[in-house]
């Protein structure tokens, strides 16, 4: 089994660097991609009430006998439910489902700069209190921009952990990732292959068939390096074993830039703006 190294967290707790994520699978294939990934030796796992598979994953987790505190687990608050009252319902929900008694990691999974007011920083405070009374062991953000993080930063206690965001070659975000090494909040990179879209990449061939390894473990391992913590998403176990097998070989600085000088800016995001991405779930 591959060491995969732990990140520590502005709050203490230490989070494994490379997770499992089930953006995108159905509930009735996450018990099975689950497990198998338990099986390969992941030991994070991404999930998110949107997803709607929470359950599945706490099923899995539970067949799988390994001890609970082994096992990283994050979820996400729905968008539909950012004022207070509702996220405290809605994180109730997020145990049951799961059936635990606590979560290591819960986020706000869009900041929703344009709905309820724009107000991300009551919805932030109730995350507080789930971390204070420790059903949350570590609390943080996704999708936030800068200006998201000051606003937080000015008028509330708690830094978040994390900032889960878009970030592949063709879209480093590097000034929010340089904000947060610099205020000690961890980047989590969400489609950190760009959904495939940089595997045929020219570089990207040219540096895999250099070092030896395929496409997708060069970018996988330019996050490793870089700091990132990534949770490649795969219901195939092959890709799945692929994806884990990151810590046997390094790349070069020279390496490191190059991928990194594919960067298109605004231009390669894939995903949406967070600056106006008001999307709620019917």
């Amino acid at each position: 089994m591959s060491a995969v190294p732990n990140i520590t967290l502005n709050d203490g707790k230490t989070i494994p660097q490379l997770g499992f994520g089930v953006f995108q699978i159905e509930p009735q294939d996450t018990v099975k991609a689950v497990s198998k990934a338990l099986e390969i030796g992941y030991r994070h796992i991404d999930t998110a009430q949107m997803y709607g598979n929470e359950k599945q994953v706490g099923e899995a987790i539970r067949a799988s006998g390994l001890d609970r505190s082994n096992i990283f687990v994050t979820s996400k608050l729905n968008n539909g439910f950012h004022q207070p009252d509702d996220a405290r319902k809605a994180f109730n929900t997020t145990l049951l489902e799961l059936g635990f008694d606590y979560v290591d990691l819960f986020l706000i999974h869009w900041p929703l700069p344009t709905l309820y007011g724009g107000d991300f920083v009551s919805t932030w405070k109730t995350l507080e209190e789930f971390h204070r009374d420790g059903r949350a062991r570590s609390i943080g953000v996704s999708n936030f921009q800068i200006d998201h993080l000051e606003r937080l930063a000015a008028q509330t206690e708690i830094v978040p952990a994390v900032n889960q965001i878009e970030v592949h070659p063709y879209f480093t975000n590097q000034a929010v990732r340089s904000y947060g090494q610099e205020h000690q909040i961890a980047t989590e990179a969400w489609s950190p292959l760009a959904q495939g879209k940089v595997l045929e990449d020219p570089t990207i061939e040219q540096l895999a068939h250099k070092v030896n390894k395929t496409p997708a473990q060069v970018v996988l391992r330019w996050h490793i390096q870089r700091g990132d913590i990534v949770f490649p998403k795969s219901v195939t176990p092959s890709r799945m074993k692929e994806n884990f097998e990151l810590f046997d070989f390094e790349l070069s600085s020279t390496d490191i830039g190059t991928i990194s000088a594919l960067d298109r800016g605004e231009s390669g995001r894939i995903g949406p703006n967070p600056d106006s991405f008001a999307y709620i779930p019917s």
